[in-house]
Protein backbone atom coordinates (compact mmCIF):
# COMPACT_ATOMS: atom_id res chain seq x y z
CA UNK A 1 0.00 0.00 0.00
CA UNK A 2 1.20 3.57 0.15
CA UNK A 3 2.34 6.26 2.25
CA UNK A 4 -0.25 9.08 2.99
CA UNK A 5 0.77 11.99 4.16
CA UNK A 6 -1.53 15.29 5.45
CA UNK A 7 0.14 18.65 6.25
CA UNK A 8 -2.35 20.60 8.03
CA UNK A 9 -1.90 24.50 7.68
CA UNK A 10 -3.92 26.00 11.02
CA UNK A 11 -2.34 26.89 13.60
CA UNK A 12 -4.92 26.56 15.81
CA UNK A 13 -5.28 24.19 18.81
CA UNK A 14 -7.82 22.08 18.09
CA UNK A 15 -8.53 23.03 14.47
CA UNK A 16 -11.19 21.61 12.50
CA UNK A 17 -9.09 21.43 9.56
CA UNK A 18 -6.88 19.05 11.69
CA UNK A 19 -9.63 16.91 12.95
CA UNK A 20 -10.85 16.27 9.35
CA UNK A 21 -7.39 15.36 8.45
CA UNK A 22 -7.38 13.27 11.11
CA UNK A 23 -10.41 11.26 9.86
CA UNK A 24 -9.35 11.51 6.24
CA UNK A 25 -6.15 9.47 7.68
CA UNK A 26 -8.18 7.15 9.72
CA UNK A 27 -10.16 6.08 6.47
CA UNK A 28 -6.67 5.72 4.54
CA UNK A 29 -4.98 3.92 7.43
CA UNK A 30 -8.17 1.49 7.37
CA UNK A 31 -7.81 0.70 3.23
CA UNK A 32 -4.60 -0.38 4.56
CA UNK A 33 -2.20 2.61 3.69
CA UNK A 34 0.57 4.21 6.38
CA UNK A 35 -0.56 7.98 7.09
CA UNK A 36 1.34 10.63 8.99
CA UNK A 37 -0.15 14.19 9.34
CA UNK A 38 2.29 17.18 10.06
CA UNK A 39 0.71 20.32 11.28
CA UNK A 40 2.70 23.62 10.64
CA UNK A 41 2.02 24.90 13.99
CA UNK A 42 5.29 25.16 15.64
CA UNK A 43 7.28 25.06 12.70
CA UNK A 44 9.38 27.42 10.98
CA UNK A 45 8.31 28.23 7.44
CA UNK A 46 10.21 31.27 5.75
CA UNK A 47 8.65 33.02 3.02
CA UNK A 48 10.13 32.25 -0.57
CA UNK A 49 12.73 35.09 -1.60
CA UNK A 50 12.26 34.35 -5.04
CA UNK A 51 16.07 33.68 -5.61
CA UNK A 52 15.15 30.29 -7.59
CA UNK A 53 18.59 28.83 -6.53
CA UNK A 54 16.65 25.53 -5.25
CA UNK A 55 15.93 25.21 -9.23
CA UNK A 56 19.44 24.49 -10.31
CA UNK A 57 20.84 22.69 -6.26
CA UNK A 58 17.04 20.97 -5.72
CA UNK A 59 17.23 22.60 -2.34
CA UNK A 60 16.08 25.81 -0.99
CA UNK A 61 19.10 27.99 0.96
CA UNK A 62 16.66 29.02 3.37
CA UNK A 63 17.78 27.03 6.29
CA UNK A 64 14.42 26.30 8.53
CA UNK A 65 11.77 23.12 8.53
CA UNK A 66 11.09 23.11 5.38
CA UNK A 67 13.88 20.73 4.88
CA UNK A 68 12.95 18.07 6.64
CA UNK A 69 8.91 18.83 5.24
CA UNK A 70 10.49 18.55 1.45
CA UNK A 71 12.38 15.14 1.96
CA UNK A 72 8.69 13.70 3.41
CA UNK A 73 6.86 15.65 0.45
CA UNK A 74 9.34 14.19 -1.66
CA UNK A 75 9.01 10.66 -0.73
CA UNK A 76 4.96 10.28 -0.26
CA UNK A 77 3.21 8.14 -2.71
CA UNK A 78 -0.19 10.78 -1.53
CA UNK A 79 -0.11 14.50 -0.32
CA UNK A 80 -3.26 16.24 0.63
CA UNK A 81 -3.81 19.78 2.64
CA UNK A 82 -6.08 20.68 5.26
CA UNK A 83 -6.48 24.31 5.88
CA UNK A 84 -9.53 26.48 7.08
CA UNK A 85 -10.48 29.17 4.70
CA UNK A 86 -9.80 32.16 5.59
CA UNK A 87 -11.60 35.45 3.25
CA UNK A 88 -12.72 32.47 0.27
CA UNK A 89 -9.09 31.35 0.25
CA UNK A 90 -6.54 29.17 1.46
CA UNK A 91 -4.40 30.15 5.01
CA UNK A 92 -1.55 32.20 4.28
CA UNK A 93 0.89 29.25 6.04
CA UNK A 94 -0.89 27.21 3.29
CA UNK A 95 0.52 29.28 0.40
CA UNK A 96 3.62 29.93 1.83
CA UNK A 97 3.97 26.18 2.17
CA UNK A 98 3.13 25.54 -1.53
CA UNK A 99 5.74 28.15 -2.29
CA UNK A 100 8.44 26.61 -0.55
CA UNK A 101 7.80 23.27 -2.06
CA UNK A 102 9.43 24.66 -5.32
CA UNK A 103 12.61 22.73 -4.51
CA UNK A 104 10.80 19.69 -5.74
CA UNK A 105 9.96 20.86 -9.33
CA UNK A 106 11.52 19.04 -11.68
CA UNK A 107 12.87 16.07 -8.82
CA UNK A 108 11.86 12.74 -9.25
CA UNK A 109 9.40 13.12 -6.69
CA UNK A 110 7.06 10.52 -5.90
CA UNK A 111 3.51 11.43 -4.92
CA UNK A 112 0.89 11.29 -7.72
CA UNK A 113 -2.32 12.12 -6.16
CA UNK A 114 -3.12 15.53 -4.44
CA UNK A 115 -6.15 16.24 -1.66
CA UNK A 116 -7.63 18.93 -0.19
CA UNK A 117 -9.68 19.25 3.06
CA UNK A 118 -10.94 22.67 4.11
CA UNK A 119 -12.98 24.52 6.89
CA UNK A 120 -15.10 27.68 6.93
CA UNK A 121 -17.44 29.41 9.02
CA UNK A 122 -19.23 30.18 5.65
CA UNK A 123 -21.03 27.22 4.35
CA UNK A 124 -21.84 28.41 1.00
CA UNK A 125 -21.13 25.45 -1.79
CA UNK A 126 -18.57 27.87 -3.62
CA UNK A 127 -16.50 28.44 -0.45
CA UNK A 128 -13.22 26.78 -1.15
CA UNK A 129 -13.11 27.28 -5.03
CA UNK A 130 -10.66 29.96 -5.13
CA UNK A 131 -8.55 27.93 -2.75
CA UNK A 132 -9.30 24.54 -5.03
CA UNK A 133 -8.45 27.20 -8.12
CA UNK A 134 -4.79 27.91 -6.31
CA UNK A 135 -4.10 24.26 -5.08
CA UNK A 136 -4.80 22.92 -8.65
CA UNK A 137 -2.80 25.96 -10.30
CA UNK A 138 0.47 24.69 -8.32
CA UNK A 139 -0.57 20.91 -9.10
CA UNK A 140 -0.33 21.61 -12.73
CA UNK A 141 3.11 22.31 -12.07
CA UNK A 142 4.21 19.19 -10.92
CA UNK A 143 3.62 17.06 -14.53
CA UNK A 144 3.51 13.19 -12.70
CA UNK A 145 0.56 14.82 -10.00
CA UNK A 146 -3.34 15.27 -10.24
CA UNK A 147 -5.62 16.44 -8.36
CA UNK A 148 -7.80 13.55 -6.96
CA UNK A 149 -10.66 14.85 -4.74
CA UNK A 150 -11.32 17.40 -1.91
CA UNK A 151 -13.77 17.59 1.05
CA UNK A 152 -14.68 20.88 2.42
CA UNK A 153 -16.77 21.29 5.66
CA UNK A 154 -18.86 24.92 6.22
CA UNK A 155 -20.27 26.42 9.23
CA UNK A 156 -17.71 25.35 11.50
CA UNK A 157 -15.94 28.31 12.88
CA UNK A 158 -14.91 27.52 16.83
CA UNK A 159 -12.40 24.83 17.77
CA UNK A 160 -13.71 20.98 17.27
CA UNK A 161 -16.87 22.25 15.90
CA UNK A 162 -16.63 19.92 13.16
CA UNK A 163 -16.75 16.92 16.41
CA UNK A 164 -19.70 14.92 14.77
CA UNK A 165 -20.54 16.53 11.44
CA UNK A 166 -21.51 14.46 8.28
CA UNK A 167 -18.43 16.31 6.67
CA UNK A 168 -15.92 13.75 9.06
CA UNK A 169 -17.90 10.87 7.01
CA UNK A 170 -16.96 12.19 3.80
CA UNK A 171 -13.42 12.46 4.57
CA UNK A 172 -12.81 8.67 5.95
CA UNK A 173 -14.80 8.05 2.82
CA UNK A 174 -12.34 10.14 0.73
CA UNK A 175 -9.68 8.64 2.68
CA UNK A 176 -10.65 5.07 2.60
CA UNK A 177 -10.70 5.28 -1.47
CA UNK A 178 -6.98 6.02 -1.88
CA UNK A 179 -5.51 4.26 -4.35
CA UNK A 180 -1.61 4.11 -5.06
Amino acid sequence: MGKVLVISTSLRKISNSEILAEEFCRGAREAGHETEIISLRGKKVGYCIGCLACQHTGKCIIKDDMTSLNEKIHDCDVLAFSTPIYYYEMSGQMKTLLDRINPLFGSDYRFRKVYMLSTAADDAPDTPKRALEGLEGWIECFDQAEFAGSVFVGNVNDPGEIIGSEGLKRAFRLGSLITV
